[in-house]
């Protein structure tokens, strides 16, 4: 089964502004039954990354909310380099966004940069701060318009990435799916490790969106094109059947030019640690020009998924470079998935 592209793809692409020149990708998205929220990541020049706001009425054609970002990096803390790649739910009247960020641009890093603002209560030698190693954070809106940063929500001590929250509690808990690498060579794509080692998607709990406690391993890399490294990508959508997750994966076909193509699982709906069903073959891999040539080529990456009239609409990141959308039946994706029990 393969996702169906949208045939006015890309549906954003980078404009003329001092923030989203160079990228406009990796959106977040939710849709609350009028229309869809996007939030996607953008940026000019290498060093500074930034949160757009959009929204649209039929799901493909979206408007901005504003000439200016919606979020930038702090003064200073460990997101005053970068926020980027957020991924969205709505528990309540509250939506929560889930970020990755950097205390520091990567090259004002290179260039000797030393983080600043570090709390008292984290470890200043700590390599989310002394590497530039990438964190989780967390913020709350309610209406898109005042926002309130939760902070952190990943360790300082590891490189984390694909932090995601499931849209509903379960067991009286929030549940966020993450990758953490925390082996030295975390930034690098590598099958220098055997395969229990390869970055993959975790999953953890909380009472109050702080301490995350019972973290364990949820899916490694396991078929030939999701060999190096896997993580979670949209959030996890309910279903009669579990919780259904998209996931990105990395593979070659030879080690300096990856391909990241999308994968489709099913979790427990009352216990999501458990990985029930796992298609066997990707559901959608790089083809377009756009997808295949970019800041980083050969690229399908998404950040969200969302369904509107039983259609699963899925959000994604082409080369880096530019948003696109594309669909499947919610039903036919549900029942393909389970074709393949675990």
């Amino acid at each position: 089964m393969q996702l169906q592209r949208y045939e006015g793809n890309p549906i954003l692409r980078p404009r003329d502004t001092y923030w989203e020149k160079m990228q406009v990708r990796n959106p977040a998205a939710w849709y609350d039954g009028e229309r869809v929220v996007m939030i996607y990541t953008a940026r000019t020049v290498m060093n500074t990354i930034y949160l757009g706001l959009a929204f649209s009425d039929d799901g493909y054609h979206f408007e901005r909310a504003s000439d200016e970002p919606w979020l930038s990096p702090s003064k200073e803390g460990f997101d005053a380099g970068t926020v980027e790649d957020a991924r969205m739910v709505k528990i309540g009247d509250t939506y929560y966004v889930t970020y990755m960020a950097r205390s520091i641009g990567k090259e004002d890093f290179e260039a000797g940069a030393k983080a600043t603002g570090i709390p008292d209560n984290e470890d200043p030698t700590a390599p989310t701060w002394t590497k530039n190693w990438r964190r989780g954070g967390l913020l709350i809106t309610k209406d898109f318009k005042t926002i309130e940063r939760l902070g952190p929500i990943t360790s300082e001590h590891v490189f984390d990435a694909n932090v995601i929250l499931f849209p509903e509690k379960i067991g009286g808990r929030f549940c966020l799916i993450h990758r953490p690498s925390a082996y030295e060579a975390a930034e690098s794509i590598s099958q220098n490790y055997p395969p229990e080692q390869r970055p993959g998607m975790h999953i953890c709990f909380s009472t109050d969106l702080k301490e995350w406690v019972d973290d364990r391993r949820l899916a490694g890399p396991c078929f030939p094109w999701e060999k190096y490294k896997i993580g979670g990508s949209s959030q996890p959508i309910r279903t009669d059947q579990g919780w259904l997750v998209l996931y990105h994966a990395v593979a070659g076909p030879h080690p300096d030019r990856f391909i990241y193509r999308v994968g489709v699982m099913m979790l427990d709906l009352d216990d999501p640690t458990r990985v029930i069903a796992r298609s066997p073959e990707p559901i959608l891999e790089p083809e377009e020009p756009w997808e295949r040539e970019g800041t980083v080529p050969m690229v399908v990456f998404p950040n969200s998924a969302v369904v509107i009239d039983g259609t699963l609409f899925v959000y994604y990141g082409g080369a880096d470079t530019v948003t696109a959308v594309a669909t499947a039946d919610l039903d036919e994706i549900v029942t393909h998935v389970m074709k393949y029990p675990v």
